[in-house]
């Protein structure tokens, strides 16, 4: 909800929603789409949906938190400015990219999979994890 103050902010933003229905703790889309702001954000349950990794959902809840909480001392159009929606998926995915390959991603560069026998990649498979119990 937060977020649809940005359509304020950018002339060429409009909010659509999507129709819902909540039943038994789940969440289901009802495939209807219509103009404006949902009542409530089904962004976390959409991301555990879609099978998004944990860590990201887990990102979403602490967002989350942070606007509900935000926006009991705040106007949302000032904490959408304050709040670094992107700063810790950014730094992640600058550290993926400088870091050094692991022995496992080095060794699967090696492997040309199409000439492995069923037994050849099972043996690699132990090799792998062996790898990795060592290393971490």
């Amino acid at each position: 909800h937060e977020l649809t103050v940005l359509s304020e902010k950018l002339g060429r933003l409009s909010n659509a929603t999507m129709r819902v229905k909540e039943w038994d703790g789940d969440v289901i889309f009802l495939h209807e789409v219509g103009p404006g702001a949902a009542d409530r954000s089904y962004g976390i349950q959409v991301a555990r949906l879609a099978g998004l990794p944990a860590s990201v959902v887990a990102r979403a809840r602490d967002v989350l938190t942070r606007l509900e909480d935000a926006d009991r001392k705040n106007p949302a159009s000032q904490l959408i400015d304050d709040l670094p929606l992107f700063q810790v998926a950014v730094r992640r995915e600058e550290a993926i990219g400088r870091r050094e390959p692991s022995k496992v991603e080095e060794r699967l560069k090696t492997l040309d999979l199409d000439d492995l026998t069923p037994r050849a990649a099972l043996d690699v498979l132990y090799e792998l994890k062996k790898t990795l119990a060592k290393t971490g």
